[in-house]
Order: structure tokens, then sequence, then C-alpha cells
């Protein structure tokens, strides 16, 4: 979904040309580090080590080309679509000129989505009234609502009441990524410039500290940190206003809310990491329409979380089911992937599975901490909108009408700046802070995956399309390369192997001597944002990697 590169200026357009993603499929593996130092060298990236102190940048070309619009959005997303286009439909009816660009990290748009999903839809017939006619992708109306607490072996019911949060009356049951990706051919045919596989890597600021706009990433980087032959600077995209979308946990969001002290007088936000799969079943077990949750087993009473199980109406027999953990848990044993894998095979959902095939998995973090976690969202030439700063109503556990609902009100008042006449231009968290140290907890003993319900991970990892340029510096930095071995794996045994859900983090031998170090793979991260949030050092920064790489969902 490129935007025609004959709209942009001649520099613009040599930029954008030399920043084409370049797919390498690689097998999931981890490459060693070889150091003689006592901590082997784990991270290379310049927001660790500095270019202008590292000789090997001496002489490289580091200017960027730039490009003037009105309104830059980071995130293709429900909130960042929703904004573009009620932009450009705003536009429309006032017969205003106003340029909207929109850059996304996924190599096509609704790559990145992942969500239930389960869609309350009044915003988005706010914002696409005629969106049947259109033919939007939104094919299964809810027909039936189920909710259960499980135990080991049983499954006790509870009633949905009318008017309760869990009411999915009026909803629809949908494949987020593919909404998504009809969202953004509504927001091309309105005139907003879509740019996916550019992802924004940094924020750009005034003199007088106001944002100015972001810059997309370079690439051409080697996976020790110097350049390779290839590089190239990324593009500046500078704005009157600049809206981060960037999805839950969000990069720059985070430096946002340090500079601009957006924190201040909000709860601090806490967070679930949310497993996805998609199967095809038995035609026989498929009840187009249904909607099932349950909590309770196998997560402990001091451990929150639950499941969904969606039956959908796409022309075959296909569910949706994933497994939410909150990131507060206290038991760095815990590994909420195969608290998932060991969910399926309850009673109540084994039967619904059998016969069937998985076909797609992942995972992301969402936000769990409501209405008083919501932070200031507006600053010097930019706002937040969507799941960035949290508009997940947690009770009802849905979020991307909020998402959309927050685009809207966003372009409505900017639109209202743009076209005025006096228009002027530390992340605080709580889920880290809950592991206990492993001496004080117990393992947990999971039951080996069966290969027909429940799996293994890098075979589940395989399924999410994952794929990174395997040479270039490893986009999980560490601002410490000490921390993960001397305390992380001291204290609490080494809980990044457990709580990522794609494999990237693993304590393997010295090749040398006694004891262990961290290996980092990083071509598996499916982007979740986890390892930023539950680290017990706060000590793992995550940030993009070159644009279009993570993982390939396909309407998740």
């Amino acid at each position: 979904m490129l935007v025609p590169l004959a709209k942009l200026s001649c520099p613009a357009y040599q930029c954008f040309h030399a920043l084409k993603i370049k797919k390498n499929y690689l097998p999931l593996c981890g490459t060693r580090w070889s150091s003689t130092s006592v901590v082997p060298r784990i991270t290379t990236h310049y927001t660790i080590y500095p270019r202008d102190k590292d000789k090997r940048w001496e002489g490289v070309n580091m200017e960027r080309f730039a490009e003037e619009a009105d309104v830059v959005i980071v995130g293709a997303g429900p909130a960042g679509l929703s904004a573009a286009v009620r932009l450009k439909q705003l536009a429309t009816k006032h017969e205003k000129d106003i340029r909207v660009c929109l850059v996304e990290k996924a190599a096509q748009i609704g790559a990145h989505t992942l969500s239930g999903a389960c869609l309350d839809p009044r915003a988005f017939e706010e914002l696409f009234p005629d969106w049947k006619e259109k033919g939007a992708p939104l094919n299964t109306p809810v027909t039936e609502d189920r909710f259960g607490i499980l135990t080991e072996k049983y499954r006790i019911p509870v009633p949905i009441l009318p008017g309760l949060p869990m009411n999915n009356h009026g909803n629809y049951i949908v494949r987020l990524g593919h909404l998504v990706s009809w969202m953004g051919e509504q927001a091309e045919a309105l005139g907003v410039e879509v740019y996916p596989g550019y992802a924004a890597a940094e924020v750009l600021f005034h003199e007088d500290s106001s944002v100015k706009g972001i810059a997309t990433n370079d690439v051409g980087i080697q996976k020790d940190g110097a350049p390779k032959t290839t590089f190239e600077r990324g593009l500046e995209l500078h704005a009157k206003v600049t809206i981060f979308a960037e999805g839950c946990h969000g990069h720059l969001a985070k430096q946002l809310y340090k500079k601009f002290d957006l924190r201040a007088n909000c709860d601090p936000q806490t967070y679930g990491i949310g497993l996805k799969e998609l199967w095809i079943i038995d035609e026989k077990k498929w009840k187009p329409g249904r909607v099932d949750h349950t909590v309770g087993w196998p997560l402990d009473r001091h451990t929150y979380g639950g499941s969904f199980l969606y039956h959908l109406n796409e022309g075959e027999p296909l569910v949706a089911l994933g497994f939410v953990v909150g990131l507060d848990y206290q038991n760095p044993y815990l590994s909420p992937f195969r608290e998932f894998q060991r969910w399926k095979h309850h009673p109540s959902i084994q039967p619904t599975l059998e016969g069937g095939k998985r076909i797609a998995y992942g995972a992301r973090a969402l936000n769990e901490g409501g209405f008083q976690s919501i932070p200031k969202l507006t600053f010097p030439g930019g706002l937040l909108i969507g799941c960035s700063p949290g508009f997940m109503n947690v009770p009802k556990i849905k979020g991307s009408h909020t998402a959309m609902k927050s685009g809207i009100l966003a372009a409505e008042s900017i639109f209202n700046q743009l076209t005025g006449e006096n228009l002027q231009s530390k992340t605080i968290g709580s889920d880290s802070d809950q592991l206990k140290p492993a001496k004080d907890c117990t393992p947990i003993e999971y039951p080996k995956p069966d290969g027909q319900i429940s799996f293994d991970l890098l075979s589940s990892v395989a399924l999410s399309g994952t794929n990174h340029e395997h040479d270039q510096p490893a986009h999980l930095t560490l601002k410490d390369d000490s921390i993960p071995v001397n305390r992380n794996l001291s204290i609490y045994d080494g809980p990044e192997q457990r709580f990522c859900p794609a494999g990237v983090y693993e304590f393997v031998p010295l090749e040398q001597g006694d004891g262990f170090r961290l290996q980092i793979n990083a071509q598996n991260c499916v982007h979740c944002k986890t390892c930023d949030i539950k680290d017990p050092s706060q000590n793992i920064n995550w940030v993009v990697p070159e644009g279009g790489g993570g993982p390939a969902y396909n309407g998740m």
C-alpha cells in the first residue's frame, strides 16, 4: 500500500527508494557473540553506543532529507487510520487542502496488528456509515455470549445479563488485521499518504522543545553496529502536528512521557500479555457468532488473566482463541506461553480443537490500567491516541472502538486548529516490580506439548511469519550488558527466557569457563513489547528494527 513515489520531492524519492525492504527469510536461530571482556558484548545499537564515539562512523554522510506535511501520524492501527481518515473527510467537506502522512513499521498495513477481536462498531460506524456498501470485513455478528470460571476439571457457567460490560449484543467478531488493511485502503482513497515499511525511529524537536516531527529509521547497519556500504539515513518528516498512535507501550511515547512529564497526574500503567492462535476446526463443532470467555484455571488466585474463544464466519470453520496473563504476576517461573498451551487441554476447551489444525500464532502486550492510568495526551506540537496512552476499556475487554474514537476526536480538534487563524506551532510502571526472587517461588512443571492441541515455542513462532534482516544490530537493547546475568539470572532465574512469547532471550553456557551469558535472538521478535514492560531491572529498551521487520500476521 505504498503511495506513488511521484508524489514525493526528488530527494525524498531517492531516500524512500534506498529504503526499500529486502526480504531475507532466515531460520529461527541466534548468533553467538564472542568477547574477551568479562561481560560478553550483547548490545551494539547506536542508542546505547553513540556513533559520534565510534571511529567506524567517521566520514559517513549523516545528512537526512526532509519533507513537510501538515499532519504526520505514527502507526497505522485503528487509532492512527481513524485520525487520518477523519482529517481527510473534514478537508473534503470544507474544501481544504491538508497533507497527511502516515508511517507504519509493518511491511504491509495490518501485518503487525493482533487482537481478539470482538469489535464494538459504534466508532467505526461513525467513521464509515456506509461500511456495508463499501464491503468492510465485518462478517460475524455475535449470536451467543458465554462466560465461565474454570477449575482444573470443571467449568462453572456465569450468566451475562443485559447491561453488563461483557455483554456483546450488537458487536462483531473480526480479524482486526483485515479490518485495519481495509481502513488503509479507505485512507489512501481519500488522499492520505500511507508509507508501510518505514518505522518512526526518532522524535524531532524544535529549539523551543516542541515536537517538530519524526525521522524514519536508518538502514544498512551491520550487526556489530558498523555501517554497511549500503547505509542510508532515514527521512525526516516535519509537521505542524504529529500524532503518536504506536499501540501499547510505544517506544517513542515512552520518550514523550519523560520529556513532557505526561504521567505526573495519573496512576501507573499496568499491562497484560495476550497470546493468540487461529484454528480451522471440525465443521460440526463450529458455532459462528459464539463468544466464549473464561477466567480461573490454569492461573492461580494470585495471577490475573483469562481466555477467549471466538467462532468466526469467514467462509470456513475458523476459530480465534487466546489467553491473557497480567504482567504483574509474581512467580518468575511462570511462562504465559505455556499457561496458554496448558489451558487448551481443559475438558471444556480441548473437544473444540480436537481434529482441527492450528494455522497462526502471535502475541502482543495490552494495557490493563484503565481510565485512571491515562496520561496527559497533548504536548507542544503533538498528541497521543489509541492504545499508546491506554484507551482500553478493561471491564469490556475492548479497546479498538475507543482507539478509533480517540483518533476521530483528535482529528476534529487538529482540523479546527489547522484551519484557524492562530496556529502556533520517565515512563512510570508497576508490573516490573512485582516479581519475587526465585528462591521464594516454586518452579512450575509444565506438561510436555502433545503437538496436536499444545505446541512448543519455536514452532509457534514460525506460524507468526516473523522475519528481520539478520545483519543488523539487535533492536532489543540493553542499558547495561552485565545486568541479565548478574541480577536477572542470579535473583530471578532469568525470567526473560520465560515471559518472552517468541524465544528471543536465552541464557547459554559461556564458551570458556563456567557461567552463562544472555543470547538475544532478535530475529524471533514478534514486537509484543512484553520484555520492555516486565524486565525486573528495567534494563531492556525496545527500539524499532529496520522498517518492515517483524511478524507477518494475516488477519490476527
